[in-house]
């Protein structure tokens, strides 16, 4: 029997090696971020994804062990327990498959079999079962059975009583279901019908029909909610006599006595109750699995999101659009502090426009904004008019972009929010936070619950734990990816740093605002409740630009600080020349003497090596500053404006799995669909495109009433 480290290298396709030292170190305590950064040499530079993949998996393979044992434990206490049944459990890789073995051996409700056997039917049901070549008539058999006293008034109700215990015998072997799960998988079909007369969101599905195999995760969640809110009836369909057929071969002994009464009672098993149940199973594994393949979506799409490149150092004024309570305003400088606010009221007149047009003018050239934020919700059409209106009669030296305000509502209406601006309404919270999203998307998006972002569709479909989990895993990883600035990081930033809690991320702000900025990193080591383990956690993704070591302001790990400087000297240069930029040598010089020769006399492995060059030579980098910038408009167009044929840049806000919907600045995301993303086959849009990317797209149809827009990206000039 293979150990579950065994296991794990295998479906991984990874070392042997590397998986012992990634499930010891994950049992001591450390990270993911943690373990994908500083510990290279051990796991064989596997990222965060590969690394969490592991751990989830995992987490299952001991929940099953676990599982196996007690299932052991309660068959053997039974005395039930042989050598082919431990072998059997032993060697049961999933949860339905143990299942399965522990079925017959299960605490049962009282069912029709266990009345049956409390009339003493279950001798009559052994030697019907078994079909022995001397079997007399089952009739006859029966007849020894009939005991008024115990209610069995008549042959009929013998075997009637007989057949109930067979049936169950019958549907609770491990081997037929087997069979029969691996048949559903190849040849069942989910099918949908309307459940009332009437159109809806779910038209498509009123006369749907797809084989298991082939369907796509948003067709099982689309039927899922269709069938919750009634719209549809669903099921699985299977050809019941192949599946009958199956069953029948396994338990029916050809010319035995009793074979016309085996026949029987297995249409009944499996009518009754191996189909029902394993209806029900089939559409849980499907929910399941489409739930699965929708939170990797999510995932996928919030890390480009959150790694949006920022807009740094600029005044930028935030716009949060609306209809009755006006459109809220608020004017943050470079590092989000804000200087002013404002409500105006563009929606409700000409000279209401006109009025807000003027009173935002103002506050830019006083201020000197050089960006506007404006949010993507209610109004935000008529606000986006109105700004290019402005800009046009400022005449020019401004741009604006449309950022996404899923989740700014939440964020403003928090405690959070309140404690941060105490003095504000709560509408005035979220123009600020529209602002700094343009900012800094990372460090104000990880403010709010990541399952508040809205990342896809059908989101609250999902088991919510799990969708949190997958969630916020991704939002630790870009944190530490990025890195965290200690003296400007809010709480809420903080506590996403590897090995930091809430408690010592609150800490880390009271003791910065008790004694100023931190000057070192080593100074962390004074915060409240923050203990050597943890610290070794955070150190390398907390940046300390005011230290006089310029290493504090790098990834470079404190335990790797000697290796740093024993490269540097190796190479002829002094951490002074790290801090004037003058090491651009430095990678050709490792090269030259051979990065496994510094890296042996630098005690470190090569991986770590290379992450310490790369850091040298850009201390502070910020690794969204290498993606494609933000797209700022100084212009609007309107839907009627397109024409098919035209060429557009568009940034994309949602992956699918039927294609990607693109921002080309209208207030309708138009869709390119999967076939029109690439010239080359994909299985999904996630393999070309990402959140955030900025595309060329050309027009292939517009659909004015019903708001809808069609793209193509291959057929875009490159």
């Amino acid at each position: 029997m293979e150990s579950i480290n065994q296991i794990l290298a295998r479906e991984l396709n990874r070392e042997q090696t590397h998986i012992d030292n990634v499930v010891k170190l994950l049992d001591e305590g450390n990270t993911i971020p943690f373990i994908a950064r500083y510990r290279k040499e051990l796991h064989g530079a596997m990222d965060d994804t590969a690394l969490r993949t592991l751990a989830e998996r995992l987490e299952y393979l001991r929940s099953l062990a676990e599982r196996r044992e007690t299932v052991k434990n309660s068959i053997t206490e039974q005395g039930k327990m042989t050598p082919e049944l431990s072998a059997a459990i032993d060697e049961a890789a999933t949860l339905a498959a143990l299942e399965d073995l522990y079925r017959p051996y299960k605490p049962k409700r009282r069912t029709r079999a266990t009345i049956a056997k409390e009339k003493g039917l279950e001798p009559l049901a052994a030697a019907l079962f078994a079909q022995g070549g001397d079997l007399p008539a089952p009739e006859v058999l029966a007849a020894d059975y009939v005991n008024a006293e115990k209610g069995v008034e008549t042959v009929e109700d013998a075997l009637s009583g007989a057949s109930d215990i067979v049936a169950e015998l019958i549907s609770d072997d491990a081997e037929i279901r087997k069979k029969l799960r691996g048949f559903i998988e190849s040849s069942a079909y989910l099918v949908s019908r309307a459940a009332a007369e009437g159109d809806s969101v779910y038209r498509l599905y009123y006369d749907f029909k797809q084989r298991v195999d082939r369907l796509q995760g948003h067709q099982i969640l689309a039927v899922n909610r269709g069938e919750k809110e009634g719209f549809l009836k669903a099921g699985i369909e299977l050809d019941r006599e192949l599946a009958l057929q199956r069953v029948r071969r396994a338990v029916i002994v050809p010319g035995s006595a009793a074979m016309a009464f085996v026949r029987a009672a297995a249409d009944d098993a499996y009518d009754r109750l191996i189909w029902p149940s394993m209806e029900r199973e089939e559409r849980a594994a499907l929910t399941d699995m489409a739930c699965e393949g929708a939170i990797k979506m999510f995932a996928l799409n919030l890390k480009p999101l959150l790694m949006q490149p920022p807009v740094k150092g600029r005044v930028t004024m935030g716009l949060d659009p609306g209809y009755r309570n006006g459109c809220k305003v608020a004017v943050i400088d470079g590092t989000g502090k804000v200087l002013d606010t404002a409500v105006v009221y563009p929606t409700f007149s000409e000279g209401r426009k006109r009025e807000a047009i003027r009173t935002l003018s103002a506050l830019i050239r006083k201020h000197g904004v050089e960006h506007i934020a404006i949010g993507n919700g209610t109004a935000s059409r008529e606000t986006e008019q109105m700004t290019v209106e402005m800009l046009h009669e400022l005449g020019g030296g401004q741009s604006y972009a449309i950022v996404n305000e899923a989740g700014a509502s939440v964020y403003s209406a928090s405690k959070l929010a309140a404690e941060e601006f105490p003095d504000y309404d709560v509408n005035l919270r979220s123009a600020v936070s529209i602002a700094r999203r343009l900012q800094d998307p990372l460090a104000e998006l990880v403010k709010i619950d990541p399952m508040a972002i809205g990342v896809g569709q059908y989101q609250h479909d999902m088991p919510q734990a799990r969708l949190e989990e997958a969630l916020s895993g991704v939002v630790e990883d870009c944190v530490n990816a990025v890195g965290v600035d200690i003296n400007t990081a809010s709480p809420s930033l903080l506590q996403r740093v590897s090995g930091l809690t809430k408690t010592t991320a609150k800490n880390i702000v009271a003791y910065r605002e008790e004694n100023g900025a931190f000057t070192s990193r080593s100074q962390i080591n004074k915060v409240p409740k923050l203990g050597p383990k943890a610290f070794q956690q955070c150190a390398g993704f907390l940046r300390v630009p005011e230290s006089a070591q310029v290493l504090d302001n790098t990834a470079v790990h404190p335990e790797s600080y000697d290796a740093a400087k024993k490269l540097l000297k190796l190479c002829s240069y002094t951490l002074d020349d790290v801090a004037a930029g003058a090491i651009g040598e430095l990678p050709a010089r490792v090269k030259a003497m051979g990065a496994a020769k510094v890296a042996e006399e630098c005690a470190v492995g090569v991986p770590t090596l290379n992450d310490i060059v790369a850091e040298l030579l850009k201390p502070g980098r910020d690794p969204r500053d290498e993606l494609p910038p933000v797209l700022l408009r100084k212009d609007v167009l309107d839907i009627k404006d397109l024409k098919p044929g035209m060429e557009l840049m568009g940034t994309v806000r949602n992956v699918i799995d039927f294609g990607v919907f693109v921002d080309i600045g209208v207030h309708q995301d138009g869709l390119v669909h999967i076939s029109q993303v690439s010239d080359k086959f994909i299985r999904h849009p996630s393999e070309a495109v990402a959140v955030g990317d900025v595309v060329k797209v050309v027009v292939l149809d517009v659909d004015e009433k019903k708001h809808r827009i069609s793209l193509s990206m291959k057929q875009a000039s490159k």
